[in-house]
């Protein structure tokens, strides 16, 4: 029987989603007819993980250290196989900015962007945004919109920057980025490795929050926001979405799972915003949507996703 580790928690924002995540995965897990444990961890050490007697691990952890390289790293050191893009990708689609620098080499449209100066969350009177407005400000590298700020006008922004100085007194390496704001319906395309191992675009999925932006609080706090799975939406446009999230994933080096958020803008042109290489796997999360509407139920997705790494993981160790 395949034994399964399934890792919710992590040291980030993230921590109480990961949880929720991680348990989903269990319980599906065991559904499958694995072998499967929930562990829940803050910041395992290379020792820990080398201490670990499983066939595999299911690492459902968000944020910089679970989904951004660190535990990556330290899994391929102790040469545990894993579900998810290897550290390298991590790494580089956690950071929002160096994401937007490979769609743009690619061809793939992503709005106007810049690094948010810390002096101007330090010396306020001396700040100006940088991108005319209204703009979007949040964190390079955490997820959940954690940190999300929307500036239409200087008092907007002056709020924000008074918020981002007193989050850089706990969080003094937190990097913020000033991104144009683009009005447009929220979509996104969530992907998975296929048969032979080759990611595949599932079916689109609309956002539409009950008011404001799709935030933290929209996604797990509330009940009014409105999930719609196949849009209505020229088909050219869908096929061109979905085309520039395979892009993308591929250009990232992504591997098994990952979603790419995009905007369909009024004038009817659409453009990328990020991509999450550990999407979430709760009950409102848009990964195992997207997989239903292909026809593939929650358990049926994490056994895929197991045996797709446990296959992989044969064919590049025969002797393992």
């Amino acid at each position: 029987m395949t034994r399964v580790l399934i890792l919710g928690g992590g040291p980030d924002a993230e921590r109480d989603v990961s949880i929720d995540s991680a348990k989903a995965i269990h319980k599906c897990c065991l559904e499958a007819g694995f072998d499967a444990t929930l562990l829940i961890v803050d910041r395992p050490s290379l020792a820990e993980i080398q201490s670990w007697d499983t066939d595999v691990v299911f690492p459902a952890l968000h944020g910089r250290f679970g989904e951004g390289g660190g535990l990556q790293v330290l899994l391929e050191k102790a040469g545990c196989p894993f579900i998810g893009s290897k550290s390298q990708a991590a790494r580089l689609a956690m950071d929002k900015m160096g994401t937007k620098l490979i769609a743009s080499r690619f061809s793939i449209p992503t709005p106007a962007a810049v690094v948010f100066d810390p002096s101007d969350a330090q010396y306020p009177d001396e700040s100006i945004c940088p991108l005319e407005m209204p703009v979007v400000i949040k964190p390079i590298a955490d997820g959940s919109s954690i940190g999300l700020y929307i500036c239409h006008d200087e008092q907007d922004w002056c709020n924000a920057i008074e918020k981002i100085n007193e989050d850089f007194k706990s969080n003094p390496h937190r990097v913020y980025m000033i991104e144009r704001m683009v009005q447009g319906r929220e979509l996104t395309v969530s992907l998975i490795s296929d048969e032979n191992g080759e990611i595949i675009p599932l079916p689109l999925i609309e956002i539409a929050p009950a008011e404001g932006v799709y935030d933290f609080e929209a996604k797990y706090a509330r009940n009014d926001t409105v999930y719609t799975v196949g849009p209505d939406i020229p088909e050219s446009v869908v096929q061109g979405i979905q085309d520039h999230a395979l892009l993308i994933c591929i250009a990232l080096g992504v591997r098994h799972l990952a979603r790419v958020d995009f905007l369909y803008a009024d004038d009817g042109h659409w453009v990328m915003l990020e991509a999450n290489t550990m999407p979430g796997f709760t009950k409102t999360s848009l990964m195992p949507m997207a997989a239903h509407a292909h026809g593939m139920g929650m358990t049926e997705l994490c056994a895929h996703l197991v045996n797709t790494a446990i296959r992989e993981n044969a064919d590049l160790h025969p002797n393992f």
